[in-house]
């Protein structure tokens, strides 16, 4: 018995867009065993808070979530987002559960710091952060977690999180209780040298050619905290992780990231 937990976190891009999200959610539910989805949104979120008229920040591929902005992300992720996806995967026989990090005390976080930088209401989590006794129990009960960037800070406060720190956390604390393979989806086929060239997708990335493809800024912007998260995850004991296509998910295709 394959008792491999797969956690596939879907970009913002490809929930933004109706066609690309059908397809996904149609190889999502085709995925063998236990499965946990991890979903952005970020897109929609700023469209959101232009209509809103409240500017959107982002440094480094972060956005900076003051008090107006975590009201509209909370609203777009743990609501239009969440609920739109865990739709479809009912309707395709999948058995979801939307959920942000505050339901059952899921994923709990620590606002970060204000120094170097001051990204406002954002969440750190921390190692033992993540509730994986909750999250085996709806595996255990054939249930799909579908988590939203959102979690708590166990005072009663709401924070923001990077969904792809969100897949890492979730993926690292998983693999107390089983092997985990993460997959980061998105719109483009992994990784690439050239982001004009589709057929330029880097195989395999280690620490050592991260730091050159950053110096040289091949990597840069929204990619930077996805492989930051892939070491992480991989670094805490998660079995791989790979980069890829949003409609490549059963394919054997993308970047890799391995130690």
């Amino acid at each position: 018995m394959d008792t491999t937990v797969r956690v596939i976190k879907i970009g913002g891009n490809v929930v933004d867009n109706p066609e690309a999200l059908a397809r996904f959610i149609g190889d999502f539910v085709k995925l063998p065993g236990r499965k946990i989805l991890v979903h952005g949104g970020g897109k929609e979120a700023t469209r959101m808070s232009s209509r809103l008229e409240i500017p959107t920040t982002m440094i480094e591929g972060r956005r900076v979530t003051t008090r107006e902005t975590l009201d509209v992300v909370t609203m777009v992720y743990a609501g239009l987002v969440n609920k739109r996806v865990v739709s479809m995967l009912q309707a395709a026989g999948c058995n979801a559960m939307g959920l942000t990090g505050a339901d059952g005390n899921a994923i709990r976080a620590s606002r970060r710091k204000p120094e170097p930088i001051d990204y406002g209401f954002v969440g750190d989590i921390a190692p033992d952060g993540v509730n994986d006794s909750l999250i085996g129990s709806l595996l255990d009960a054939g249930v799909t977690p579908v988590f939203c960037a959102i979690t708590h800070d166990g005072n009663g406060s709401l924070l923001n999180c990077n969904a792809d720190t969100i897949a890492s956390a979730v993926a690292t604390g998983v693999a107390r209780i089983a092997p985990v393979e993460l997959v980061y989806c998105f719109e483009q086929p992994g990784v690439m040298a050239d982001i004009d060239r589709p057929d330029s997708v880097i195989p395999l990335i280690t620490p050592e050619t991260y730091a050159r493809l950053r110096a040289e800024g091949v990597v840069s912007k929204g990619m930077i905290p996805k492989i930051d998260n892939a070491f992480a995850a991989i670094n805490a004991g998660v079995r791989s992780v790979t980069i890829k296509h949003s409609d490549a998910l059963n394919l054997s295709t993308g970047t890799v990231i391995r130690n």
